[in-house]
C-alpha cells in the first residue's frame, strides 16, 4: 500500500504539466507520498518506494525524451527504452532521497513547515546534478495568488506553498493534532503581497523570424544558400515595413541550421547586411568558435552598422543534444552541427544601439532560474530566450519549455521575447502572460511587443536564498530526528 501511494504521487506530479495540464492537483500531489512515508518506518523501503515513484514521474513527465532519442538519435526499440528508463532512474534519486528523509520530518510537530522545506531544497539541487526541468511551483503559472511569491523567492516559494498544503492534508489524514496545522494560517499573507500587474501597454517592438527549418534536413552548399536567402528576405520584409515603426530589435532563434559566424563568410556577410538594412540591432543564434577552435552555441548581436557588439556562448548544454553524459556512452548526440559544443564561461548582457541591455540566453537555459536572474541583475532590461524546439516534434515538450520561460519572466518582472525555429514564438509580459504569438509550425515573421524595464525584484537582487535555506533546514532537521537528538 505504501508503494502504491507513493506511485500515485509520482503520477499526480506528472499530470500537473503538459500535455495533461491538471494543475488543480498541485496542492494535493505530494499528499499520498507523505502519508505513506509516515506509515513506513524503514527508511530503506521509503527510499526504494520513492525511487519507483520517481521513475514513474519522469517516464510520464519527460516521455518525449524517448521520441527525441529515437527520431534524432537513432535509438529505436529496446535500446531507446533502456536509455529512457536509466535516465528516469537517475533522476528519480531526488524523489527517493526526499521519501527516505521526509519520513523523519513527518514525525515532528513542525512537519507542515519542515517537509516542504526539504522538498524545495532538493528541488534546487536538480540544477547541480545534470538536468533541470519543471518544478512543482511551475504549475501555478496561471494562478495569480500563489504566483505573487515568485518575484520574492523565485519558483521555489510557490513550490513551498503547494508542498505545505499537501503536508497539511497528509497530517489531517493521519489524525494529527490540529495545532500542528496552525502554520497554514501564514498562507493568508499571500493575499497581502503585491498583485502581479496590470502591465501597461508595451511601446517597443521586435521583428522576429520563425524560419521553420526541418531538423532532419541534409545540407549542401546549394540548400544552405537557399535557406539563408529565404530567412534574410523574410526577416528584412518584417523589419523594414513602411506601415510600422522601425523595430528596436531584430531577432532570430537559436541556430537551427549550420549557420557559422566568421567561419562562413557568406553567412557573416549577409548577417551584417541585414543589420545595416534594418538599421537596428540584430540578435541571432549561430555556431561560433572560441580561441581554442572549439564549437560554441552562441548568441551574437550586431549593431546597425553590422559590427559585432556582443557574443554569449551557451553555458548550460543540453544532455544528449550538445554533450553525452559519460554514463550514457552508447547514445548518439542528437544535434548534428553543435553536437560537440563546449560550454561558455561568462555571462554577457548585450547592448542595443540605443544603449538598452538585453539578457539573451539560449534554449534549455530557461530551465535555470539562477542563471536568468543573473542576466537581469547584470542589466538586462528585456529577456530574450533564443530557442529551437524543432527536435521535440509535436510532443508536450514544447509547452513544457514555454512554461519555463513564462516563470522566468515573473521571477524577474521582465518582458521576455522568445524567438523559435518553428514555435512557440511569443512575447511574454512580466506577469507570465503570453501577450503575442506567431503562428506555430509555420515559416513566418512578425512583430513582438515589449518594454524596457530597469527595476529589480527581490529575487533578482538576492537569488536562491530561499531554497538553499530550506535545504539546510530540511536536511539538518531530518538527520537530527533520525538520530533522536530532537
Amino acid at each position: 500500500m505504501n508503494l502504491a501511494l507513493m506511485v500515485v504521487s509520482g503520477v499526480a506530479l506528472a499530470l500537473l504539466f503538459p500535455p495533461y495540464n491538471i494543475t488543480m492537483l498541485a496542492p494535493l500531489a505530494l499528499a499520498p507520498l507523505l502519508y505513506a512515508a509516515m506509515r513506513e518506518y524503514e527508511w530503506r523501503k521509503r527510499f526504494l518506494y520513492g525511487e519507483a515513484a520517481g521513475i514513474v514521474y519522469w517516464l510520464l513527465h519527460c516521455y518525449w525524451i524517448n521520441f527525441v532519442l529515437e527520431t534524432h538519435g537513432g535509438l529505436a526499440g529496446s535500446i531507446g527504452w533502456f536509455t529512457m528508463v536509466l535516465f528516469a532512474g537517475l533522476k528519480a534519486i531526488h524523489l527517493a532521497v526526499f521519501a527516505a528523509l521526509v519520513g523523519y520530518l513527518m514525525e515532528s510537530r513542525c512537519a507542515v513547515l519542515l517537509a516542504p522545506a526539504l522538498w524545495v531544497g532538493l528541488e534546487r539541487t536538480h540544477a547541480d546534478f545534470g538536468f533541470q526541468w519543471l518544478l512543482l511551483g511551475n504549475a501555478a503559472i496561471d494562478m495569480g495568488i500563489p504566483l505573487r511569491l515568485a518575484p520574492i523567492t523565485g519558483v521555489y516559494g510557490v513550490s513551498f506553498v503547494f508542498a505545505m498544503m499537501a503536508t497539511a492534508l497528509a497530517l489531517a489524514a493521519l489524525r494529527r493534532r490540529r495545532t500542528e496545522l496552525l502554520p497554514l494560517a501564514a498562507l493568508a499573507l499571500l493575499f497581502v503581497l503585491p498583485a502581479l500587474g496590470p502591465v501597461p501597454a508595451p511601446r517597443q517592438q521586435a521583428a522576429a523570424m520563425q524560419p521553420g527549418i526541418p531538423q532532419d534536413a541534409r545540407w549542401d552548399d546549394a540548400s544552405l544558400a537557399r535557406v539563408m536567402q529565404r530567412a534574410f528576405t523574410h526577416t528584412l520584409s518584417a523589419a523594414v515595413d513602411p506601415a510600422q515603426p522601425k523595430p528596436d530589435l531584430v531577432l532570430w532563434p537559436e541556430s537551427p541550421a549550420p549557420f557559422y559566424f566568421e567561419a562562413d563568410p557568406a553567412f557573416t556577410d549577409q548577417a551584417r547586411r541585414l543589420a545595416q538594412a534594418a538599421r537596428t540591432s540584430f540578435l541571432f543564434g549561430a555556431i561560433a568558435y572560441n580561441q581554442r577552435q572549439e564549437i560554441l552555441n552562441a548568441a551574437l548581436m550586431l549593431d546597425p552598422s553590422g559590427k559585432e557588439v556582443s557574443r554569449y556562448a551557451k553555458m548550460y548544454l543540453v544532455p544528449f543534444g550538445e554533450f553525452v553524459p559519460p554514463v550514457f556512452f552508447w547514445v548518439n548526440k542528437i544535434t548534428k552541427q553543435a553536437g560537440d559544443s563546449v560550454p561558455g564561461d561568462r555571462l554577457v548582457v548585450s547592448r542595443t544601439d540605443s544603449g538598452h541591455g538585453v539578457g539573451a540566453f539560449i534554449c534549455y537555459e530557461s530551465a535555470f532560474p539562477e542563471l536568468v536572474r543573473r542576466f537581469t541583475a547584470a542589466g538586462g532590461e528585456v529577456l530574450v530566450n533564443l530557442t529551437n524546439d524543432g527536435y521535440f516534434g509535436r510532443t508536450g515538450a514544447r509547452e513544457q519549455h514555454l512554461l519555463l520561460a513564462r516563470m522566468r519572466a515573473v521571477e524577474n518582472s521582465r518582458w521576455l521575447l522568445r524567438p523559435t525555429n518553428d514555435g512557440y514564438t511569443v512575447s511574454i509580459d512580466p506577469t507570465g502572460r503570453i501577450y503575442q504569438q506567431l503562428r506555430p509550425f509555420k515559416i513566418t515573421t512578425g512583430r513582438l511587443a515589449f518594454d524596457w524595464r530597469k527595476e529589480q525584484t527581490f529575487y533578482t537582487r538576492y537569488g536562491d536564498w530561499f531554497p538553499w535555506a530550506c535545504l539546510a533546514i530540511g536536511t539538518v532537521a531530518a538527520l537530527l530526528i533520525a538520530r533522536n537528538i530532537i
